[in-house]
């Protein structure tokens, strides 16, 4: 990994990169604040993980543009993960936010980057879409002034239905107004920035109803001082490490697979394809930095990114601009930040949550077949009712049955004809095996253990019409069996030597030779019968071809 500070920005471009980090580091503020109050921790650790988070990447990340920042799926997983229940809640935080890092850092020396890719579409679309609802749920507390009770965010829902007449007026006003304005500052030029103008104009609303009505609208200030400056540094604690692996895995999950989302849809400087280890080794980074500088854990973010190129950014440079724009702001308007409101934070957040929804990709799913939909909802429902950690867990195992079941499915079995011309042809086995013939066969796809009653059920049956056949199983092409399927094939040796005939094995790998004999059916058949394949395709099995016919006419003679 090589790493050119030279490289990170560029004269000619200086003008657009400042520009763009500009808006990007205004936009973090509010966007870092309303990350840790979704998170349900200070919000201030949201907007240091925002400017942490995108600094520390930026020396690491193969994509130039790829923002760093506390994503909304990561930040309920830091609600559920227990952080209350330790002894120094905030510590717990940033040593969770550390240790994400390292197993980002080890995922990225490990090369897992490839891995990512077996997280399949129905369990993404599942979990993203229960994200996007869970956000939504997870903000009607702020939104409606309400202190919600419940165990989860479902029953917390129905108490804030059964309680309307305990919400705050002012509070629902505040976040409506925010709502509305995003809506509709989206769809002009300023962009992205009608985020920060809409909690702005949120936040003076609530200002001027706190002063008029006696329902005040609870502000930034009223939960966390906003300290003038930048934190001081704080170690991990250590103690609290074997409580928080598993929500730091399922961190390090999501902020992977979101940050290869990112390094595949986000351009780089130079044209050439983005290394996902290193975007990896840079996310981990930036969250090591963030939870020693008390941020929360992090991950690329398409929408941080996406702004950053929309803005006109050319170089890295931006992510750093828009770091140092988070701190003057912090210095210089630290007293401004404190008015933020929380509806108005609420609002932001419910807009969030219903854009993670996405219709059009849930209908892809049900559209491609009952077992994807299954997954779908299995992964919702988890996702809706069980803290994020181990739905995330639950979804990557979901994933990989999926993935063992799909595979499975695939396997067909083919019989292939020798033509006198020296040709190979192939067709559909017949439903039994012909007696006094010699029958090839040749299955197609993995032949795992999943895959074992998929294959065997293809087989041709033996029965009482199969006297005197010899069955060649060829397995060109297949470079690795399991137990299961030479257990099958013992079986199906078996009941061709019931019937006076036998079996033959073609395979051109030595490690499926060496599982043959390891299964026994090397022993039951004979090592004859087992024949090694060469480069010349097809050679050996002629040769096999030759034999059974000679054992045939052999019998009969």
């Amino acid at each position: 990994m090589r790493i050119d500070p030279r490289r990170w920005f560029s004269r000619k471009t200086l003008g657009k990169d400042v520009m763009s980090g500009v808006v990007l580091g205004v936009e973090a503020v509010p966007d870092g604040l309303a990350a840790g109050l979704l998170a349900g921790v200070n919000p201030l650790a949201g907007l240091y993980g925002y400017m942490f988070g995108l600094v520390g990447a930026a020396c690491f990340t193969s994509s130039a543009f790829m923002a760093v920042q506390a994503t909304s799926a990561m930040a309920l997983v830091v609600s559920d993960a227990g952080l209350d229940s330790r002894p120094d809640p905030d510590r717990a935080l940033f040593t969770l936010a550390v240790l994400t890092g390292i197993v980002m850092v080890i995922a990225g020396l490990a090369r897992a980057g490839r891995l990512v890719s077996f997280v399949p579409t129905a369990v993404m679309t599942g979990f993203i879409t229960a994200i996007g609802v869970n956000i939504v749920l997870g903000q009607l507390s702020n939104f409606t002034g309400y202190d919600a009770r419940g165990a989860n965010r479902l029953l917390k829902m129905f108490d804030v239905l059964l309680h309307i007449n305990a919400w705050s007026i002012a509070s629902v006003i505040v976040g409506t107004i925010t709502i509305l304005l995003i809506v509709v500052l989206r769809q002009t030029r300023v962009g992205s920035l009608g985020l920060v103008l809409a909690v702005v104009v949120g936040s003076v609303c609530a200002v001027l109803l706190n002063l008029w009505v006696g329902d005040p609208v609870t502000q930034l200030r009223d939960i966390v001082e906003v300290p003038r400056g930048l934190p001081s540094p704080v170690l991990p604690s250590l103690a609290d490490v074997p409580a928080l692996i598993v929500p730091a895995v399922s961190l390090a999950f999501i902020g992977l697979v979101q940050g290869a989302a990112v390094s595949a849809g986000i351009p780089t400087v130079d044209g050439r394809p983005p290394d996902t280890n290193r975007d990896f080794i840079g996310q981990g980074a930036g969250n090591i930095l963030s939870g020693l500088l008390r941020g929360m854990p992090v991950g690329g973010s398409m929408a941080g990114s996406s702004i950053l190129v929309q803005s006109g950014a050319k170089t890295r440079l931006a992510l750093f601009v828009a770091g140092a724009v988070m701190a003057v702001l912090l210095f210089a308007a630290s007293d401004v930040v404190a008015y933020v409101a929380m509806p108005a934070l609420a609002g932001l957040l419910i807009v969030v949550g219903i854009g993670a929804v996405k219709p059009s990709r849930i209908y892809s799913v049900v559209k491609s077949g009952p077992l994807p939909t299954a997954i779908m909802a299995v992964t919702f429902g988890l996702t809706l009712i069980i803290p994020l950690q181990f739905a995330v867990l639950a979804g990557a195992g979901l994933g990989i049955i999926l993935y063992v079941a799909q595979q499975s499915n695939r396997v067909r079995v083919r019989a292939v004809h020798l033509e006198t011309d020296g040709r190979l042809r192939e067709s559909d086995p017949p439903k039994s095996v012909p007696a006094g013939r010699v029958l090839i066969l040749q299955p197609y796809g993995s032949l795992f253990f999943a895959s074992t009653p998929i294959f065997e059920k293809q087989l041709p049956e033996v029965n009482r019409h199969s006297r005197d056949a010899i069955v060649i199983v060829r397995l060109r092409g297949t470079d690795q069996i399991g137990l299961s399927l030479v257990d099958v094939l013992r079986r199906y040796a078996e009941q061709l030597r019931e019937t006076g005939g036998g079996l033959k094995v073609v395979a051109t790998e030595t490690r499926v030779i060496d599982q043959l004999a390891a299964g026994g059916l090397t022993d039951d058949i004979g090592e004859r019968n087992v024949y090694k394949g060469t480069e010349w395709v097809g050679d050996t099995l002629r040769r096999a071809y030759a034999d059974a016919l000679d054992e045939i006419g052999d019998r009969r003679r």
